[in-house]
């Protein structure tokens, strides 16, 4: 069975589903999508057929369209049931997927590339820059009282083995460190995002280690 993944180095929605791939031990093709070139290959005709909201990731598998990275991990996770991303305990449940959440609603969408490509003609460069980084700081703000206050405290966000949360919360943290953001407030979040990087199945994922990764690009 071929499972492809349409992807572009750089985002963080197709960074998370590449992680969830690779934990499942799932062999995949990437198709890359450059969010750039030639105004967008995302907005091409063929690959509108596939996602009419034009953004990545899409995931073909059975001869079925997947879209939005919450929706193709949860159904990569049901599908694959080993090893598994989401706690069996219910209360677990709902504070692994709170985290990811955090991410998935409160700061990745204000930080978004069409949201980013809207402000360009209207504020400055240095108004972008401290867009992102406030946006970023608050979600994450939030993330580490998670962190602190709870029982399942571990190398990862729940315990000691990788879920659907760490999946939200290393491409997120990578795209932090990426914009010059300050860490000294989130210990907990540092400490898990270095466990993360030293897994091979995350290390892979980061967008370096893409077969479209280009320095140059925004």
């Amino acid at each position: 069975m071929s499972v492809i993944l349409y992807s572009y180095f750089r985002s963080s929605a197709a960074y998370r589903v590449r992680i969830a791939l690779n934990l499942k031990k799932i062999d995949y093709e990437i198709r890359p999508i450059h969010l750039l070139n030639n105004g967008g290959e995302q907005l091409t005709a063929d690959y509108l057929k596939l996602n009419p909201q034009g953004r990545v990731p899409v995931l073909v598998v059975r001869n079925k369209v997947l879209t939005q990275s919450s929706a193709i991990i949860e159904y990569l996770d049901e599908v694959y049931p080993t090893p598994a991303l989401l706690p069996a305990n219910a209360m677990a449940r709902v504070y692994v997927r709170a985290v990811a959440q955090i991410i998935a609603c409160d700061i990745h969408p204000l930080n978004n590339l069409r949201v980013l490509n809207y402000l360009k003609g209207s504020v400055s460069d240095e108004f972008q820059h401290n867009w992102r980084k406030h946006w970023i700081n608050e979600g994450l703000m939030a993330i580490e009282q998670l962190l602190q206050k709870t029982e399942y405290k571990g190398q990862f966000c729940y315990g000691d083995k990788p879920s659907i949360a760490d999946a939200f919360l290393i491409p997120q943290v990578y795209n932090a460190l990426r914009f010059d953001c300050p860490m000294q407030g989130f210990p907990l979040i540092t400490a898990i995002y270095e466990n993360g990087m030293r897994c091979a199945d995350f290390a892979q994922a980061a967008p370096e280690n893409q077969p479209d990764a280009n320095t140059n690009a925004p």
